[in-house]
């Protein structure tokens, strides 16, 4: 369980589905199934509901904490996420058709 510390009254917010694992890296507690992953489902206009569907060992709990971790920390995963972006699009650019996966599995057939 991850918990978040308030400098208004001192008050703890807890997160009990969300652990923090030792790479530092957010994940639904017991799966393998990252925080950031979620949100960017949420953000790319995924709702809850659809993402439980699409995710069946994931319970709507685990889901909506993973998403208020998220609006809690909105600034902090926000710029993770464009950072990871940045990286992606730098290496699509310096790998070009490498990176894809369709031109391997053309490769393999």
């Amino acid at each position: 369980m991850v918990r978040a510390w308030y400098n208004w009254g001192m008050s703890t917010v807890a997160y009990p589905h969300i652990e923090l694992r030792p790479n530092g890296k957010l994940y639904i507690q017991g799966t393998g199934f990252k925080v950031r992953v979620l949100v960017e489902e949420y953000l790319a206009g995924m709702r809850p509901e659809e993402m439980e569907r699409e995710h069946p060992p994931l319970t709507l709990s685990q889901i909506y904490s993973a998403l208020a971790y998220y609006f809690d920390h909105k600034e902090e995963m926000d710029r993770e996420i464009e950072e990871l972006a940045h990286f992606a699009d730098e290496l699509r650019a310096q790998q070009g058709d490498r990176l894809r996966l369709r031109p391997r599995l053309d490769r393999l057939r």
